[in-house]
C-alpha cells in the first residue's frame, strides 16, 4: 500500500504554470518522442511501447499498463504493487526533454517526466 501511495504521489503534483510547454496533439509526434526512450522521475523508469504497452519500474516495483492515443490525448491504465490507476486520458505537453502529463484531459493533476535514452 505504501508503494502505491508513493508512486501515485510521484506521478501527480499540483499543475504548475505552463511556462514554455507546448501541447503534443498528434499521435505520430508523441510516438516519435517516446520511441526507444524512457520516461523518468524520482525512482520511476517507464517505457511507452509502440504496441500499446507501458512497462518499467517504480521504487523497486514492476509497473505495467496499456495506452492508446484518443482524440489528441494519451489515454492509459497503470498497474503497480498490487494496485493501479484507472483509465485516464491525459493532455501531453513538451518542453525540451520534459513531457508533462496532465490528467483528466488537462484539467487535473500533472506529472513531469524526463525523456532519456535507456541505460
Amino acid at each position: 500500500m505504501r508503494f502505491a501511495i508513493a508512486l501515485a504521489a510521484a506521478l501527480t503534483t499540483a499543475a504548475p504554470a505552463l511556462a514554455d510547454f507546448e501541447p503534443v496533439r498528434d499521435e505520430g509526434n508523441f510516438r516519435s518522442l517516446v520511441e526507444g526512450r524512457e520516461l523518468t522521475r524520482f525512482g520511476i523508469r517507464l517505457q511507452v511501447l509502440p504496441e500499446g504497452e507501458i512497462r518499467g519500474r517504480g521504487f523497486g516495483q514492476q509497473v505495467g499498463g496499456r495506452w492508446e492515443w484518443r482524440d489528441g490525448y494519451f489515454c492509459r491504465t497503470l498497474e503497480f504493487g498490487g494496485s493501479g490507476d484507472p483509465y485516464n486520458c491525459q493532455l501531453v505537453l513538451r518542453d525540451g526533454a520534459t513531457l508533462r502529463f496532465v490528467s483528466d484531459q488537462g484539467e487535473g493533476d500533472s506529472a513531469d517526466l524526463r525523456l532519456r535514452n535507456p541505460g
